[in-house]
Formats: structure tokens, C-alpha cells, sequence
């Protein structure tokens, strides 16, 4: 005869300890049946699948998190001080904030406002910008013109044009960089060689390296003190995590 499973069978088995409840014991019947149970149970409590995919999703940020604090443990040196990122912001702050950029990147650009108006308005943030082109060939050029801007030209030379290549919307050919290089006032010919130096190329790949084994392939991605964001993330949401991170000391 077959064993019909209702609702509270299903419920007693699933409370079981999992040597007690063998779905691999029963006859193909009672199997039968108890799929078919488990179906019309969800069919009348839909809602019982989202709250289990909630709850899957909280548990697999909460493994991100915990991954994600591991890395930047295991690599904090060249996250922090590579030696060949610039530094911006306040370069004694008690709070660093890495940002890996793509100049292509709309939420890039998008938090760039948020990312200026956090700086500026704390006053007290050490702030480290990492190349880090992985939409094309214009992405590259722009970060390649942007770290030989710094290398010929240094620090203030970088920030001039991290801040013009954000609102760049053109395409990064020869004559598009002597126009932009001209503008900011740089030594072009200095500029333009050096783009296509090994300093320039030993910076990007360090930093491709880095994204790689940090496993972050999306911009912006963002590292405050030992916090990893992911994703363009609004002001008040950044401003959030510093203070969480100064109170946690």
C-alpha cells in the first residue's frame, strides 16, 4: 500500500536529524509522493521560495564578507602602499579608501562626485587610486596617459588629469591626447613618450595582478580599511562605513 505523506509528515522528516529521515530508503511510491507533496506545499506557500532565496543570499554575502576580509589581510601591503599608486586626500588620515577605476566606467564617473565630496568633506581620509582598465582600448589609453602624466609630470600633474579623463567622453587617439595633454598644461612630447613605457605597463599589470587574486573584476570596487565594496555605492553609504570604521577602532 502506499503511504500517503501530508504536510506534517513532511514537516516531522525535514525536523529530523538526517539519519533519521533516508529519502534514499523509501520505495519509488512513498518517493513519488513525497515530491509531490513538497510540490503542492510550495505551490500553496509560494512565499516559503523567497524567503529561502533570502536567506541564501544573506549567508553567501555573509561568506563574501568574511572572504573578502581575508584578502584584504593577505594583501593589504599592496593594496595600501604599492609604491606606485597615487595618494590623494589626506596622506595621514586615519582612514584609507582604495578605489580601483575605470575611466570608461559609467559608475566610475557616477561616483566620482560622491567619492570628491567624501574627501573633501571629511578632511580626514587617505585616499589611493588604482588604474585598473578593463573596458577597452580607450580605457587603457586613458589610464596609460593618466599614469605618465604622473610620472613626468607628479602628483598634481595625476589629480589634473584623473579629474579631466572622468569627464572624457572622446575617443583616446593621438591627436585627442595632445588636445587634452595641451590643455592641462603638460609637457605633451614627455607625456605622450612615456605612455608607452614599461613604467607605465609594470603599473597596470601590478595592478591586474592585484585585482586577480583580490578577485575583483568590476569597477569601481572599493577598499576602506578592511572593508570591501564591490560596486558604486552613494555617498551616505560611504560616509556610513567610515564611521562604523573609526568606531570600531
Amino acid at each position: 500500500m502506499i503511504r500517503t505523506v501530508t504536510a506534517a509528515t513532511l514537516s516531522l522528516g525535514l525536523a529530523l536529524p538526517a539519519a533519521a529521515f533516508d529519502i534514499d530508503a523509501m520505495t519509488d511510491a512513498e518517493r513519488a509522493a513525497f515530491r509531490a507533496e513538497i510540490r503542492a506545499y510550495l505551490l500553496d506557500n509560494p512565499e516559503v521560495i523567497f524567503e529561502a532565496v533570502d536567506v541564501f543570499e544573506a549567508r553567501k554575502a555573509e561568506a563574501e564578507a568574511t572572504d573578502d576580509l581575508a584578502l584584504v589581510a593577505a594583501y593589504s601591503d599592496e593594496i595600501f602602499d604599492d609604491g606606485h599608486s597615487w595618494v590623494g586626500g589626506n596622506p595621514d588620515g586615519d582612514v584609507t579608501m582604495v578605489e580601483f577605476v575605470d575611466y570608461r566606467c559609467g559608475y566610475c564617473r557616477r561616483a566620482y562626485n560622491d567619492v570628491e565630496a567624501l574627501i573633501n568633506g571629511d578632511g580626514n581620509i587617505r585616499l589611493v587610486v588604482k588604474e585598473f582598465p578593463i573596458l577597452g582600448e580607450n580605457s587603457v589609453s586613458s589610464s596609460r596617459f593618466a599614469i605618465a602624466s604622473r610620472l613626468v609630470g607628479g602628483d598634481d600633474a595625476y589629480k589634473a588629469a584623473h579629474d579631466a579623463l572622468i569627464a572624457f567622453s572622446g575617443e583616446m587617439t593621438e591627436p585627442a591626447v595632445r588636445r587634452l595633454s595641451d590643455s592641462l598644461g603638460f609637457d605633451t612630447e614627455a607625456v605622450i613618450e612615456t605612455m608607452s613605457s614599461d613604467a607605465v605597463t609594470d603599473v597596470i599589470m601590478a595592478n591586474r595582478d592585484l585585482a586577480q587574486k583580490m578577485r575583483i573584476n568590476g569597477t569601481p570596487t572599493f577598499i576602506v580599511g578592511d572593508q570591501m565594496l564591490r560596486g558604486y555605492v552613494p555617498l551616505p553609504g560611504m560616509k556610513q562605513l567610515i564611521d562604523q570604521i573609526r568606531a570600531d577602532g
